[in-house]
């Protein structure tokens, strides 16, 4: 996997140095904007923003961090991300959380501040792209089972017995025992709760 960056958003270039050179000396890439429209472009043009974090300033000249973010939010730029704020900004702070920011980190930080904040963004990364792929492997399984067999897992999914399956899709119950076997098989698993879970995972709901 592509080693994330980290996309650093500050109006002030002294900060957006510091902070570059502190992640570079631990091996971790970065990327600087002098504005939000600046990421934003980044953000739109083809490919997108590579995979990672972002790291915004609350108060910037012009478009403010809270606006980023609400653009991001638009624009399904899902990473994570993580705001600075200046002493007393914590109201804006909570604002910006409740815009979709994961966490704050108050000036004046220390070093180890941001870089805990960074590292919390970059696992909540990591945790959503393994979701993600269990979600595409979990619809490729499901999408291997015939139109029936679909049916019945939903039906499994939502905590139905095999008689009122039966009922429901006019069949009999001992065909739909034929069917969950088929289908076990074809997902792989040696229980109902395994089936359940990959059938949530792919999409599935009650």
């Amino acid at each position: 996997m592509t080693q994330p960056i980290v996309h650093i958003v500050d109006d002030d270039e002294a900060v957006r140095r510091s902070l570059a050179m502190l992640l570079d000396s631990l091996q971790q890439p970065s990327a600087t904007y002098e504005s939000a429209p600046e990421l934003l472009a980044a953000a739109a043009a083809p490919g997108g923003l590579a995979t990672g974090c972002i790291l915004v300033d609350v108060r910037m000249e012009g478009m403010d961090g809270i606006s980023l973010i609400e653009s991001l939010q638009r624009q399904a730029v899902g990473l994570p991300i993580v705001v600075v704020t200046g002493h007393g900004d914590v109201p804006l702070a909570v604002r910006a959380m409740r815009a979709g920011a994961m966490d704050f980190v108050e000036k004046p930080y220390s070093e180890e501040r941001i870089l805990e904040a960074v590292e919390g963004a970059l696992a909540a990364l990591r945790e959503t792209d393994q979701r993600r792929l269990l979600e595409r492997q979990a619809s490729a399984q499901v999408a291997g089972l015939s139109p029936r067999e679909a049916e019945v897992l939903a039906a499994l999914v939502a905590g139905k017995a095999n008689k009122v399956i039966a009922f429901e899709l006019g069949i009999s119950p001992r065909t739909v025992e034929v069917h969950r076997a088929h289908l076990m098989e074809k997902l792989g698993v040696r229980s109902l709760p395994e089936a359940v879970r990959i059938g949530l995972a792919a999409g599935i709901r009650p």
